[in-house]
């Protein structure tokens, strides 16, 4: 029982974030009206717009145009009921759990703005650093996981000054911008979430997740190094990457 209401709420979150993907960068309220198609402007009617399942059903079709509707919306649904599902597995009915799961949607939210936009919203970013603040002052909460406030307050700041820092190196030498400041702000949101132990371990692990990702289009010179990409998304895979294999990782350091 307790996995089909996962299932129910991942999937309504998932189709929030979809939401969220599509209005905040155009700047569109995201509450008070209604889902409409991107194409033909026709309000979605309540029976075309549930989760995965309106979606199959439709085979992939506005129900009104007839045009297709973009992968995406499929795959934001799904991964907001896998990841439900995953940290309920892990962590059970928790304060934990329930923190983890909004901080996936705000992930998945941030992830696919990135990759399409080139751009991490402080809208996203401000929030997510103030809940982890305030969070690690409840002793409460798992530890393995989440740090107390000293350890949260200095990574929120190490996290930003770090990406930071490489930025301005960055400019300094090459005489143009390279990363943006909305990845400093995602560092920093890290940072303030898992404490600044994990900041060295998420930035080697997105560069080196960056770097095998754009190998083939460096070796087919599809892409430049000096090519733009979105660094977002791969800061927020190194971070799940971390979060699941963090034992694993801080005993190969050990060793």
């Amino acid at each position: 029982m307790h996995y089909l209401i996962l299932i129910f709420l991942g999937g309504i979150w998932g189709s929030f974030a979809n939401v969220c993907i599509y209005r905040l960068p155009a700047n569109k309220e995201i509450v008070i009206k209604r889902s409409f198609c991107p194409n033909c402007k026709k309000k979605i009617q309540w029976f075309d717009n549930i989760p995965i399942l309106s979606f199959i059903f439709l085979f992939g079709k506005c129900r009104n145009c007839k045009r297709s509707i973009n992968f995406r919306y499929f795959i934001v649904e799904s991964l907001g009921i896998i990841s439900f599902i995953f940290i309920y597995f892990h962590f059970g009915l928790t304060l934990t759990s329930l923190l983890l799961m909004l901080l996936s949607i705000f992930f998945i939210i941030i992830f696919f703005i990135d990759l399409r936009h080139f751009v991490i919203l402080d809208v996203l970013t401000f929030p997510l650093m103030i809940i982890g603040f305030i969070k690690s002052f409840d002793p409460n909460l798992n530890v393995s996981i989440f740090p107390n406030f000293v350890n949260s307050f200095i990574g929120g700041i190490f996290g930003y000054l770090i990406i930071w820092l490489i930025i301005f190196f960055y400019r300094q030498i090459r005489k143009k911008e390279g990363m943006g400041l909305g990845d400093a702000k995602l560092m920093a949101v890290v940072g303030f979430w898992f404490g600044w132990v994990s900041i060295p371990y998420v930035i080697f692990l997105s560069s080196v997740i960056a770097l095998l990702i754009a190998m083939p289009s460096l070796m087919n010179k599809t892409k430049k190094m000096s090519s733009e990409i979105p660094f977002g998304p791969y800061i927020i895979i190194a971070t799940i990457v971390y979060l699941i294999f963090s034992d694993s990782l801080k005993n190969m350091l050990i060793l």
